[in-house]
């Protein structure tokens, strides 16, 4: 059975269905959830489902070895499931083509440092796309530059808004995201 450490920033919604859709198989199971927020709802639902989360702080992250050390001992994939920060090349290095992110606009469009959430929804609906959805891409040294592993499209009218965006790119992400991960694991591991 692979093992998952799931990389989080805020409320957890993509972790809890990671977490969920893998309890249910003999693939693979989220061992870990890393958090870089305090404030984070993501710890709730991992209590929730009795997964541990840990929360770490940037020097942690970049400068010590603390979590690449936590990786090496409780991965064979990571997910990052709405988590901000850049991925340090040491730990790309050390998970080459197993760190998995997912992105909600079509990539190449509406990537890039500081391309998350709302903002990207805003600038879909300021440039008045016809269509929006998700990229499932390997993280590279470069924000959503990563080799594309799916993407999925979901239709925009003049009457969406970011936040009918936004509703819209959840459906894709809970729909997709957790069978595109067990996808990638079974290709490798055949």
């Amino acid at each position: 059975m692979r093992r998952i450490v799931v990389f989080a920033s805020g409320s957890g919604t993509n972790a809890e269905n990671i977490i969920k859709f893998f309890n249910s198989t003999k693939i693979a199971k989220v061992t870990q959830v890393l958090c870089n927020n305090e404030h984070a709802k993501v710890f709730e639902r991992c209590k929730r489902l009795n997964v541990n989360c840990l929360l770490f702080n940037k020097e942690q992250f970049l400068k010590e070895d603390t979590i690449l050390n936590i990786l090496k001992e409780q991965a064979d994939y990571i997910i990052l499931a709405g988590f901000l920060w850049k991925i340090p090349t040491k730990i790309i290095e050390a998970f080459p083509k197993k760190i998995i992110n997912i992105h909600p606009a079509l990539l190449p469009k509406y990537g890039g440092k500081g391309m998350y959430g709302m903002n990207v929804h805003k600038a879909v609906k300021e440039n008045n796309e016809k269509e929006t959805g998700i990229t499932i891409h390997f993280v590279s040294e470069n924000y959503d530059e990563g080799a594309i592993i799916y993407q999925a499209k979901t239709a925009l009218n003049e009457n969406d808004t970011p936040e009918t965006i936004a509703e819209k790119i959840h459906l894709l992400e809970k729909r997709y995201f957790s069978r595109i991960i067990e996808r990638v694991i079974l290709d490798v591991n055949e």
